[in-house]
């Protein structure tokens, strides 16, 4: 399948029909570009929800619903606007090189040797509370196609009926591929269950929707550095404009307004912003970037 990589320069609204994850895959980025994405609005038709309109978009649950509190995340309405939150500012990271997965957002970029300045990105389900996915600095230690799934004693208490080995096929809920870390308890893996994606509600297990882990699985080498985060606040750049994004994490306790003002200050930007318009995305937390230049 050919996969158009996308070159953003600005963020737009448009209406648009449904579309497939692919075309919102591959982006470019640079120091002095680092929002990527554009912002969609998308009509419903007939009695679609919100959780199939993520999915269409290569989206999670959380971004999809976050982005449109007024909605009914099941029975949103035929004929409703929907904001379909594909831009993304990038993680803040000292490097760009390899897999970076931030909780707070529930998304996984993957930024390749090979390929300079090209970011992917997919949307993932984590940890549930009391089986939080850990943060930590990983590396791709094994790639298994059709992975036989091997139940946890903690699950096991919980399911009893469950067997000890689950073997590949409609009912593993790993899906077709998995990419262990050199934390062996922790999976990159397919689901059976889609609508999990973008939800708190694994084990500490990562999961991608089933087109998406296939296309992960070849693109990444064994050896990979993961680097598992939590940043709930990001600060962008995209056309001399200065982006925020914040999200919604209730494991994390932490000053949205300070851990803001901190990113613009560590960044000289702090005096290009209009301050009202920073308090009121931080208020909404919708998980998009917002403009809040002067």
């Amino acid at each position: 399948m050919h996969i158009r990589i996308l070159l953003i320069f600005f963020l737009a609204f448009t209406v648009l029909s449904p579309a497939s994850s692919d075309a919102f895959e591959i982006y470019s980025y640079s120091h002095d570009s680092t929002v990527i994405g554009s912002m969609k609005t998308y009509k419903i038709k007939g009695n679609e929800s919100l959780i199939e309109i993520a999915r269409k978009f290569g989206i999670g649950y959380n971004a999809v619903t976050d982005a449109n509190p007024g909605l009914d995340p099941f029975i949103p309405g035929d004929s409703k606007n929907v904001t379909v939150a594909t831009s993304w500012v990038i993680p803040d990271m000292a490097a760009y090189d390899g897999i970076v997965i931030n909780l707070s957002e529930m998304r996984l970029y993957f930024f390749s040797k090979k390929n300079r300045g090209i970011v992917r990105t997919y949307p993932i389900g984590i940890g549930s509370e009391g089986n939080e996915t850990p943060i930590g600095t990983y590396k791709v230690a094994e790639k298994i196609v059709n992975p036989s799934w091997h139940v946890p004693e903690s699950i096991r208490k919980e399911k009893p009926e469950l067997p000890r080995v689950v073997p590949a096929g409609p009912d593993n809920p790993l899906g077709s591929h998995a990419l262990r870390l050199s934390a062996n308890t922790i999976l990159l893996h397919g689901t059976n269950r889609p609508f999990a994606v973008g939800r708190r509600a694994s084990h500490g297990c990562l999961r991608l929707y089933p087109e998406d882990i296939p296309k992960l699985f070849q693109a990444v080498p064994n050896g990979t550095k993961v680097n598992i985060i939590r940043q709930p606040v990001k600060i962008g750049v995209l056309n001399n404009k200065v982006y925020l994004e914040a999200h919604k994490d209730p494991f994390l306790r932490i000053n949205y307004y300070d851990e803001a003002v901190r990113l613009l200050r560590q960044k000289n930007l702090y005096e290009s912003i209009d301050k009202i318009k920073m308090l009121s995305a931080l208020k909404e937390k919708k998980g998009i970037p917002v403009n809040i230049s002067n």
